[in-house]
């Protein structure tokens, strides 16, 4: 019994030092933790039970049968954060440079199947290389594998994918199809094919930085969602996200005790919105206002600035916020902006989370690069996301909603359960200006005529009041106040039920 006892903690103690001492100095030497390093960073303290320790893998070609590590380059597992249940699989780039074999992805797809039944999220530190050459298409197979259970799990439990490293080719596409990807600067990429490949094909010189960093990804792509300084503000800030979000589409979000109270009037939000049509104001500081204790956890701050999304409190309860940004592009909506918006309402429509939106929205934004990019099928994605969405959906409309734009931005036409607006609200097929140029055509020439014209449209269409008159507004309410009603509201929405009609899925516009 001592001779097993003994060889169990040698194997324990080879499969904690991976890839060996060497290459773990090497990642420490990069800024970057080792696989076990980062899950005991990120769960609570002594709840990891690890799942396949001392699974090797099974190739025997290029004279692997005479490298075989314990573990074979993931650790995987599940734990607790904040005394919640989550799986984990941590990728271990000292071994093999964390490619993906056989074996590695069979580890993988055990706890993401375990995942799914038990229904807790789903949390991927990915540090990969990419297939393992040495196995070929059992390797390949292997990815495929880990694609379909990211297909299956989509919608039943959330995914996250937190990248910490180099991750190329098939590495890529399984935290593509997650729910969120977050990256750390300097250190993580993500890339179809590589620099290298690029120059041989395209003769583009590229750094691997500027091909697929993290920058790159949160800031023109869009591919991922946060960028963070380095490891440990990343699984810290990770813990922090996980707080928001339900176990699985099976519970309702959850709800953490507040002192912040339900019917706080913020006096500041009547002065919010300037008296000139045209000038600009800070959308974030009324969603920091009115959710619970200004917490506002954003998702792409720097992708398609011109609409914000993230989850908040109110009244305890995890909430999504999307909402125009006049700070950027006046807030309309373009091809980038209607494609954050729409992954954003989806998710929170398969997750069970109420959607908040403030809207202050002239249009879509015209020009041929828009046209050409397909804004057509691009703002229609967000028009179906918020049409098919059954959650909860709670609108304050705090100045302009112009033309379509005011359809697709979760009105009441589109199932919205209570729709506010502001006083300052301008509800109208266009602004004044340019619908008083079409209406009064014969009257350019005469600017006193076409400014008397503009101020007697704007009198009698640009208010929330034509809008209320059809029952399309709930409520004209003052801006103090808007907290106070949303957290009434959500209290009144909280038992609501709708299901759209049977069907095997939608055909979204892709």
């Amino acid at each position: 019994m001592t001779e097993i006892i003994a060889a169990l903690d040698e194997k324990r103690r080879q499969a904690a030092l991976g890839g060996g001492q060497r290459r773990i100095d090497a990642q420490h030497g990069k800024g970057k933790l080792t696989a076990r390093e980062r899950i005991e960073l990120l769960l609570d303290a002594d709840s990891f039970e690890e799942w396949d320790m001392f699974v090797e893998h099974r190739c025997s070609d290029f004279g692997m049968d005479q490298q075989k590590v314990v573990s074979d380059g993931v650790v995987t597992g599940y734990g607790t954060v904040n005394g919640r249940l989550v799986f984990v699989f941590s990728q271990d780039f000292t071994v093999f440079g964390g490619s993906l074999s056989e074996a590695h992805a069979e580890k993988i797809c055990k706890i993401m199947d375990q995942a799914i039944k038990v229904g807790a999220p789903v949390i991927g530190l990915n540090d990969s290389g990419g297939a393992r050459i040495q196995e070929g298409v059992a390797s390949l197979a292997g990815y495929a594998e880990v694609f379909q259970r990211n297909v299956m799990a989509s919608g039943v439990v959330p995914q996250i994918s937190l990248i910490m490293g180099p991750c190329a080719g098939g590495a890529v596409y399984s935290p593509a199809m997650t729910d969120f990807i977050f990256m750390v600067k300097d250190s993580s990429y993500m890339f179809v094919t590589g620099p290298d490949v690029v120059k041989t094909v395209t003769h583009e010189a590229v750094t691997a930085e500027e091909l697929g960093g993290a920058i790159t990804h949160t800031s023109k792509s869009g591919v991922a969602d946060l960028a963070f300084e380095n490891d440990v503000e990343a699984l810290l800030q990770l813990r922090r996200f996980i707080d928001f979000l339900p176990a699985s589409n099976r519970e309702k979000p959850p709800v953490r005790p507040t002192s912040d109270r339900s019917d706080r009037m913020e006096m500041s939000l009547d002065t919010l919105v300037p008296d000139n049509p045209n000038k600009p104001y800070d959308m974030k500081e009324l969603i920091t206002k009115v959710v619970d204790e200004g917490d506002f956890f954003e998702i792409q701050p720097d992708f398609a600035g011109n609409i914000l999304t993230g989850f908040a409190r109110m009244d305890g309860a995890t909430v999504g916020i999307v909402a125009n940004q006049p700070m950027v592009l006046a807030g309309c909506l373009d091809i980038d902006s209607s494609r954050k918006a729409a992954r954003f309402v989806r998710f929170c429509d398969c997750f069970n989370i109420p959607v908040v939106t403030f809207v202050d929205v002239p249009g879509f934004l015209p020009g041929t690069a828009q046209e050409f990019g397909g804004i057509i099928k691009h703002g229609a994605k967000l028009l179906y996301a918020y049409a098919e969405c059954t959650v909860p959906k709670i609108t304050v409309i705090t100045r302009k909603a112009y033309g379509g734009a005011y359809d697709v931005m979760s009105s009441k036409h589109l199932r919205g359960d209570v729709n506010f607006a502001w006083p300052t609200a301008e509800i109208a097929v266009m602004g004044p200006k340019g619908a008083v140029e079409i209406i009064f055509r014969q009257d350019i020439g005469d600017a006193e005529k076409i400014a008397e014209r503009t101020e007697e449209y704007r009198q009698k269409f640009a208010n929330p009041f034509v809008a209320a008159h059809r029952g399309f507004i709930d409520d004209v309410i003052m801006p103090h106040a808007t907290r106070k009603r949303i957290c009434r509201s959500l209290a009144m929405l909280k038992d609501k039920k709708l299901e759209n009609p049977w069907r095997k899925h939608g055909n979204i516009p892709l």
